[in-house]
């Protein structure tokens, strides 16, 4: 699935408080530090950073986590 997300997308993933949803705003293809982690990206696996549509924070996931919706 990981490889169909885009920038910008609609997408929903799971919190210890439940379903949450929020958008793409980076897609990460290569091994980077966000927020003081490192990500361990690549251009076979990248990974997304999401910002919730609740709280407007952002959070760094593999594509296998998030799911697109459409809205």
């Amino acid at each position: 699935m990981s490889h169909s997300l885009k920038l910008h997308d609609h997408v929903s993933w799971n919190t210890p408080q439940g379903e949450t949803t929020g958008r793409i705003v980076r897609v990460i293809s290569e091994r980077t530090k966000v927020d003081g982690h490192t990500v361990n990206a690549s251009h076979d696996d990248p990974h997304y950073e999401v910002e919730s549509d609740k709280s407007g924070k952002h959070a760094v996931h593999k594509g296998d986590a998030l799911k697109r919706i459409s809205h």
